[in-house]
C-alpha cells in the first residue's frame, strides 16, 4: 500500500492507494482512501486539550508490512479466483483482516469492523464497515480446499524467497481445538475425538501443520475432522507435500532437488507412509513409540555397558547409542537418546502416580480382606490403578483366593524400579533413513520438532494468535477461519524474524502493541469543528528499531522524529 500527499481545495491530504488483482478481467485495479489532512496541527492552549482515544500502530503496521512483502492479498486472490462485490472486500483482504485481528485482539467476526477502526494502518482502502461476519461466511462458502492449498504453497514460496527461510528440516505434527458447536448441528469437521484439552464432551477440529526449521513459520497446514488420525492426515497431504517440495526448490533457486527431512512423532508411523514420503522426495526422522518391537530391541542394545556415548559440540552432556537394523521391511538407523530433562519429568510423574496408586491399592486391600469386592472386579481395579507411568513394571501385585477368602498382596520392587530408570526412562528412540548423518545431527534435527509444538502453543487459548474463540459452525467457515489463523501465525513469526531479536513471539508482539498513537482533541479560537491531532509516544530502543524495519512512519510521520 502506497501513502502519498495530495492538495485538494487549497489543503493537503494524506492518501493511501492499493493495487488489487481482478481475477475476472485478469488485470489490476486500484483503490484509494483518504487518511486525513497533512497540514500542520493548529496552535492550541494545552490546558484546553482532551485525550479522546488511541490508535494501534506498531503491531498492525508490522503485520501489514509483512503481508505487503509477501504480496499476500494478490497470492490468495489469484489462487482462489474469486471477485468480491464492488463495495466489498476480496477473499485476500478478508483473510488478512481476520489474521491481523487474531494476532492483535482475538474476537468474533462481528467485532472485526470495530477492531479495524482502532487501527491506524489499513489492510484495505475499503471502509471498515465493509468487513462483516456475513461477508466472511459468504466468501468462505465459495472457497474450496484445493484453492486454499494452492494459496498456501504460493505463500510458502514467497516467504522462503523473501525471508530466506531454512527448509532442509521440516517439522510435522497435529493438534485439535475445542468448539462449542451443538451435537445436532451438521458438519464433517467438528467431531468428537481425542481432545488435547481432555474435554470429551466437546466437538473438536483438527489441525496438521508443517513448520520450517527457522522462525517457526508454518508452510503448509490441513484442517481435518477431529476424529481423524495422524497417519490418515499425513497420507492425504502427500500430494501437497510434493508440490511444496518443488515450490521451495524454486524459491531457493536450486539447480537440483533438495534433500529435505520430515520430522514427526511416533503417532504417524507406517511403513507404507515411509515409502510414500520417499517417493515425494523427503527423508524421514521419527520418534518411535517405546512399545514398538524395534524400539525394544534398540533399548536392549543401548543398555549394554559402554553403548551410550556422549555427543560433542552443542550437545555436550547428551548421551546416545546408535545401530542400523531392519524396522519391519525397511532399512533404518536407530539412535537411542538419553535426556536428563525428560528423565526428571518422568520421575516426577511416576512419583505422583505411585502415590495415588498406593492409596488405591491400600483401599482395595482392605475391601478384599472384608470380602466386599469380587475377584474379577478386584483384578480389574488393580490393573487400572497400575496402567499409568510404567507402574506395572515395578509394582508387584498378587491376588489369591483361599477357602473363599480373597487377599491382595502388593509391594514396590526397588530393583525393578532402578532397572526401569536405567534402561527405559528418559530415553527416546529416533528412526531415520539418513544413514550418512552423524548421531549429533540426527538429535539436533529431531529437536526441531519443538518448533511446531511452539506454534501450537501460540494458537491455543491465551496464546499470541489464538484459534478460539471461534463462532463458526459451517465447515467452510471453520476451514477459512483456520486458514486465517495460520496466516496470522506466519505473519507473527516473520515479524519476529525480521526484528532479529531473541525475544519470544509474545514479548515481541507486546513491544509492538505498545507503539500507539494518542488522539488529542484541540480547542482553538477559530470557528468550525475542533481538530483531532495524533501524538507519537516515547519509543524504546526495540520500538525505534521496529519503526525503521516496518516503515511505520508512513502511517504516523511523527514517529520518525521520535526515533532520534
Amino acid at each position: 500500500m502506497n501513502v502519498f500527499e495530495r492538495q485538494v481545495g487549497g489543503r493537503r491530504y494524506r492518501v493511501a492507494s492499493q493495487s488489487l488483482w481482478d481475477t475476472a478481467r485478469q488485470r489490476p485495479f486500484a483503490r484509494q482512501a483518504v487518511l486525513g489532512p497533512a497540514d500542520p496541527p493548529p496552535v492550541a492552549d494545552l490546558a484546553s486539550t482532551r485525550t479522546v482515544g488511541t490508535r494501534r500502530v506498531g503491531d498492525v503496521g508490522a503485520l501489514v508490512w509483512i503481508a505487503e512483502q509477501l504480496d499476500l492479498i494478490k497470492l490468495i486472490d489469484q489462487a482462489c479466483g474469486l471477485t468480491g462485490p464492488t463495495n466489498g472486500p476480496t477473499i485476500g483482504e478478508m483473510v488478512l483482516a481476520v489474521a491481523v485481528q487474531r494476532a492483535c485482539a482475538p474476537a468474533a467476526k462481528c467485532h472485526l469492523a470495530a477492531f479495524l477502526e482502532t487501527c491506524l494502518p489499513r489492510v484495505s482502502c475499503l471502509p471498515d464497515s465493509a468487513f462483516t461476519g456475513q461477508g466472511f461466511h459468504r466468501l468462505a462458502s465459495q472457497v474450496t480446499d484445493e484453492q486454499l492449498e494452492k494459496a498456501q504453497i504460493e505463500i510458502a514460496r514467497a516467504a522462503t524467497r523473501r525471508f530466506e527461510l531454512t527448509t532442509d528440516v521440516l517439522a510435522f505434527d497435529t493438534t485439535n481445538f475445542d468448539t462449542h458447536i451443538a451435537t445436532t448441528t451438521p458438519g464433517e469437521l467438528a467431531r468428537r475425538g481425542h481432545a488435547k484439552s481432555k474435554r470429551s464432551d466437546l466437538r473438536v477440529v483438527g489441525l496438521a501443520a508443517l513448520v520450517s526449521e527457522t522462525g517457526h513459520v508454518p508452510l503448509l497446514h490441513r484442517t481435518y475432522p477431529g476424529n481423524g488420525s495422524d497417519q490418515t492426515v499425513l497420507g492425504e497431504c502427500l500430494e501437497a507435500l510434493g508440490k511444496l517440495h518443488d515450490a521451495l526448490d524454486d524459491a531457493e533457486h536450486r539447480t537440483g532437488p533438495a534433500c529435505r527431512t520430515l520430522v514427526r512423532d511416533g503417532g504417524s508411523w507406517s511403513e507404507q507412509l515411509e515409502l510414500d514420503l520417499d517417493v515425494e522426495g523427503y527423508y524421514t526422522l521419527i520418534s518411535l513409540t517405546l512399545s514398538h518391537s524395534a524400539s525394544q530391541f534398540a533399548l536392549e542394545q543401548a543398555a549394554r555397558r559402554g553403548a551410550m556415548k556422549s555427543l560433542g559440540g552443542k550437545l555436550e552432556g547428551v548421551r546416545a547409542a546408535r545401530l542400523r537394523t531392519q524396522v519391519g521391511e525397511l532399512d533404518r538407523t536407530l539412535v537411542v537418546v538419553e535426556s536428563q530433562e525428560l528423565l526428571r519429568g518422568q520421575k516426577r510423574g511416576i512419583a505422583v502416580a505411585l502415590r495415588k496408586a498406593k492409596e488405591e491399592l491400600r483401599s482395595l486391600e482392605r475391601r478384599a480382606a472384608n470380602g466386599r469386592i469380587p475377584r474379577e472386579a478386584l483384578e480389574d481395579r488393580v490393573r487400572k490403578a497400575l496402567q499409568r507411568e510404567h507402574l506395572s513394571e515395578f509394582v508387584m501385585t498378587t491376588v489369591k483366593e483361599e477357602r473363599g477368602k480373597i487377599t491382595l498382596d502388593w509391594h514396590v520392587d526397588p530393583a525393578r524400579r532402578r532397572l526401569l530408570e536405567r534402561t527405559r526412562l528418559g530415553r527416546r528412540v529416533l528412526c531415520t533413513d539418513h544413514h550418512a548423518w552423524s548421531s549429533g545431527r540426527i538429535v539436533h534435527a529431531f529437536r526441531g520438532q519443538w518448533n511446531v509444538e511452539e506454534l501450537f502453543r501460540r494458537a491455543k487459548k491465551g496464546g499470541v494468535v489464538s484459534w478460539g474463540p471461534s463462532h463458526q459452525w459451517a465447515d467452510t467457515s471453520l476451514r477459512l477461519h483456520t486458514f486465517a489463523t495460520v496466516i496470522g501465525l506466519m505473519l507473527v513469526s516473520l515479524a519476529r524474524l525480521t526484528l532479529g531479536n531473541q525475544k519470544s513471539a509474545s514479548s515481541t508482539m507486546k513491544t509492538l502493541s505498545e507503539t500507539k498513537a494518542t488522539l488529542v482533541r484541540v480547542r482553538t479560537k477559530g470557528l468550525g469543528r475542533r481538530a483531532t491531532v495524533m501524538l507519537a509516544p516515547d519509543l524504546t530502543a526495540d520500538q525505534r528499531k521496529a519503526v525503521k524495519a516496518f516503515d511505520l512512519g508512513r502511517w504516523l510521520p511523527t514517529l520518525l522524529s521520535s526515533r532520534r
